[in-house]
């Protein structure tokens, strides 16, 4: 019989009760050491965040800087408007989510009840515009024109509408007083999203959920100092919420302004006479595709020739940028970015890229002269130049004989061109050179030159360009070769033929690449803005700028001025002798060459202007017209696609341009007090001593006061408007001037 010990427990329980009581014991010290680590280690840090939870923020959102012209006429400024919003937390608070609210609102407001809901719902990779692209917390705007009258029904029965506000609000205005559009270069502005605010978070410049944010343009690249910092007022709350002081204050601090080299009044000009170039073209009849041009895009920049700086940019087609103020519908929204709106978002002076044509030419002079070749050398400007069974015709079988590089220039040569890039493409090894013996002198200047990469202009999502080097053809031939040889066909059609030369050696640089290039045809690629900085060097004697659109930044208060200066890039890679030979070229353009016909009667003595002409060949496209020109102060570049070409389709609009810069009338005659900006802008706008910006009284319409002194212009053919008429009589350059730079024959060249 087993001996039991009285208190009746066996060995095996006393070992269990044993365990247990340890792993009690461990619990609890475990939880004995997390108390004292909460209540006395961390306790006031945890305190401080308990005390939190009894506090509520306001926030007061900051009053958005202005954009300034640089005479201090708002570009984009603010105006107090009456807006309503939802809060999407109280709505869904409700047992229908909001819905009846957002009904009867919408019969407030004239609107429809879903394009109300719409308004509110949460934008995603699934929901069209228009919906909420900012923080789900955030009040949501759902109209900012309400009427006195509609903002007091909606406050006076606020139990009607939980969740619901109208209040007075700052808002952004475009454009300013100042009558100009410059959406593209404004840019415009959306509510913050939860994933920036998280970003910006540890950073010098966090989020509000209730900040705007610039979205492109000028607004976005100078964000930080337009925005300022909202106010937050915190309140001390108890359980049921009610206020039982205030904990602290944060007064908001307004944004900054931002003064711009942007003349308002030229701007105006510029877009007037892009658009009214652009319709001209459209009345034009091009006699290769057998239809009217369609003039479907262009660009205009207007630059300080010795800053840099800009003056006026321009792109077409264009927007108006107030409809993303409030939030955009889903109409406009299509407008701006669906298959068939041209895609007036894209600034496409800086993000347009097409060949350039003969404005090439002054890179291609440039190579030669490094490459060797006198400045007054009798090259041969025949009817043609033959490789290799293609032949390459000059404008309309033109002869000019042995001529100069300058007077290749003015004249637009191309077979002067051809022979001296063949040249140099058999010195360079021809098609399989030697490891080390191509010296590219073509490729090289155009790099020199600062193309083929950004030019630095302050505006976000600008693109580079392209120079078709041997790198280039190499990375494109790998990423392409399998579709050209799948696709390509020795007797098949013109693409096919070009796809199965391409599969064989399109990773070489062939001679029909490199004697299109010499021309700016090809794969070549510029951009307005690149174009504008390289001829503003030739214009200053050899000096590029970074192109630069903010002038200064001033505060608020007016105290605080911070200057952006015009900040040198790079020298040409041209002694003087050589930009002195270009100039001289360029004002031939204007006089006696192939833009002659455009500049008729313009005192040439007094404002004298330079320029050249490219009419750029676009497979399956009509031809895309460019003209490049400068004068002592300024650059102006045009560019219009699928409008023929260089003189014809921009000469009138760009004479123009200097027109109303400089005060000249149809006559040929100067007029001082209507000259716009005879000279470019010195100094800073003046700051008032309460911040204010002292700017002149905005009168008339610069456009319409250019156009009208163009009448009785000799070059116009008379009493009309200058961009309606073209001459059919007169000198030699005249009567072929509609037709200038038209090519003949293939562009492209078998190898």
């Amino acid at each position: 019989m087993t001996n039991i010990p009285e208190t009746g427990r066996t060995p095996r329980v006393q070992i269990r009760l044993v365990v247990i009581q340890i792993l009690v014991l461990s619990l609890l010290g475990t939880l004995g050491g997390r108390l004292w680590y909460l209540q006395i280690r961390e306790g006031a840090q945890y305190q401080k965040e308990a005390s939190g939870n009894h506090v509520q923020q306001v926030v007061q959102p900051a009053v958005r800087g202005d954009i300034l012209d640089a005479r201090g006429v708002p570009l984009a400024d603010n105006e107090t408007r009456l807006v309503v919003s939802a809060s999407r937390t109280d709505l869904l608070k409700q047992k229908d989510g909001g819905k009846a609210v957002l009904t009867k609102l919408a019969g407030i407001l004239g609107m429809k009840p879903a394009e109300v809901m719409q308004k509110v719902r949460l934008c995603d990779s699934k929901t069209p515009q228009p919906c909420w692209n900012g923080s789900p917390y955030q009040p949501i705007p759902i109209t900012d024109k309400a009427t006195p009258r509609q903002a007091l029904q909606i406050r006076e029965r606020a139990e009607d509408f939980p969740g619901i506000t109208a209040e007075p609000e700052a808002v952004r205005r475009y454009p300013g007083p100042g009558k100009s559009n410059t959406a593209q270069v404004l840019g415009y502005l959306s509510p913050v999203t939860d994933d920036e605010i998280q970003k910006a978070k540890n950073t010098s410049s966090p989020y509000l959920r209730s900040d705007m944010v610039g979205r492109s343009g000028l607004e976005r690249q100078y964000d930080k100092e337009l925005r300022g910092k909202a106010g937050v007022t915190r309140y001390e709350v108890d359980n049921l919420g009610r206020v039982i002081g205030k904990a602290k204050s944060d007064a908001a601090q307004p944004g900054s302004n931002l003064v711009t080299s942007i003349d308002s009044r030229v701007q105006r000009v510029a877009e007037y006479e892009l658009d009214k170039a652009m319709k001209t073209a459209r009345q034009q009849y091009d006699s290769i595709t057998h239809e009217n041009y369609k003039a479907d895009s262009g660009a205009v920049v207007v630059m300080e020739a010795k800053t840099g700086r800009i003056v006026a940019m321009a792109s077409a087609p264009t927007y108006d940028p107030n409809v993303w103020v409030g939030g955009i519908s889903g109409k406009d929204y299509k407008a701006l970015t669906g298959k068939g709106s041209d895609y007036p978002l894209l600034n496409r002076a800086i993000q347009g890229q097409a060949a350039p044509g003969s404005t090439f030419k002054v890179v291609s002079t440039a190579a030669a002269v490094q490459a060797g070749y006198p400045w007054d050398g009798g090259y041969p400007c025949t009817s043609s130049y033959s490789v290799g069974g293609q032949v390459f015709k000059n404008f309309e079988g033109e002869n000019f004989g042995d001529i100069s590089l300058g007077r290749a220039l003015e004249v637009s040569c191309d077979t002067v061109f051809y022979g001296l890039a063949d040249r140099e493409w058999k010195k360079d090894g021809g098609i399989n050179p030697k490891p080390g013996q191509p010296k590219d002198w073509f490729f090289k200047t155009a790099h020199q030159f600062g193309l083929g990469k950004e030019t630095g202009i302050d505006l976000p999502n600008e693109v580079t360009g392209r120079i078709p080097d041997r790198q280039w053809k190499l990375n494109y031939w790998k990423a392409n070769k399998d579709a050209w040889c799948k696709s390509g066909k020795k007797d098949g059609t013109y693409v096919e033929k070009i796809a199965y030369e391409n599969c064989l050696e399109g990773n070489k640089m062939r001679e029909g690449d490199e004697i299109n290039y010499s021309i700016g045809q090809g794969d070549t690629l510029v951009t307005p803005i690149q174009e504008a900085m390289i001829y503003s060097a030739v214009a200053n004697g050899g000096t590029e700028y970074v192109p630069t659109i903010g002038k200064a930044i001033i505060s608020a208060d007016g105290k605080t001025v911070q200057e952006i200066k015009p900040k040198v890039q790079r020298k040409l890679p041209v002694n003087q002798a050589t930009i002195k030979g270009m100039d001289d070229a360029f004002a031939g353009v204007i006089t006696r060459g192939t833009a002659a016909w455009k500049f008729n009667g313009w005192p040439q003595n007094k404002i004298p202007l330079h320029g050249k002409t490219g009419t750029a060949e676009v497979y399956g496209k009509q031809t895309t017209s460019w003209l490049a020109t400068y004068s002592k102060d300024y650059t102006v570049i045009m560019t219009i696609a699928q409008a023929g070409t260089g003189s014809g389709a921009s000469g009138e609009a760009v004479r123009n341009i200097y027109s109303a810069l400089y005060g000249v009338q149809g006559d040929g005659s100067i007029d001082k007090k209507k000259a716009l900006l005879p000279e470019p802008q010195k100094g800073l706008p003046k700051v008032r001593t309460d911040g204010t910006i002292a700017a002149p009284r905005v009168v008339g319409d610069p456009a319409k006061d250019a156009e009208a002194s163009q009448k009785n212009n000799p070059s116009n053919g008379g009493d009309q408007p200058a961009a309606t008429t073209s001459p059919t009589t007169g000198n030699r350059n005249t009567r072929r001037g509609p037709r200038r730079n038209r090519r003949r024959g293939s562009r492209r060249m078998p190898s």
